[in-house]
């Protein structure tokens, strides 16, 4: 009977906690060219765009990403989410700042409207970001 009440306490401790909490699904939109800049701009006119630029090897990126994943609110028809990974698409993320004039950080989050980044964060700044005034 011990090992029974043992086992249960560590089966409440170790798998409610996962089994209780769903993964969240996000309306991303993979960012892995240069070309889709333009396109970013161009629709920016009708629509805030969003790009989240996440590092896979930083773990204050997981963080981020993960809270901001757990925080979002947003239909697909109040912007578009576009997600890069900088580290496979290098080139993309130094066109992500010339293009927008803004340096470079990891993680980051870009707000365009009118073809133009109207705010952007970086770590914890990003979860602190009030999207709703940009929709």
């Amino acid at each position: 009977m011990f090992k029974i009440q043992i086992m249960g306490l560590f089966s409440k401790l170790f798998s409610s906690s996962v089994e209780q909490k769903e993964e969240k699904s996000l309306p991303w939109l993979d960012l892995n060219t240069i070309n889709q800049l333009q396109t970013i701009k161009d629709k920016s006119t009708a629509k805030t765009q969003v790009i989240f630029k996440h590092s896979t090897r930083c773990g204050i990126s997981r963080m981020v990403i993960k809270q901001f994943t757990e925080d979002f609110v947003f239909s697909e028809n109040q912007l578009d989410l576009y997600y890069l990974d900088l580290i496979a698409y290098r080139e993309v993320s130094n066109a992500v700042a010339n293009t927008f004039n803004v340096v470079h950080e990891s993680p980051q989050l870009l707000v365009i409207k009118n073809s133009i980044v109207v705010k952007h964060e970086s770590h914890g700044g990003i979860n602190d970001l009030d999207l709703n005034r940009f929709i």
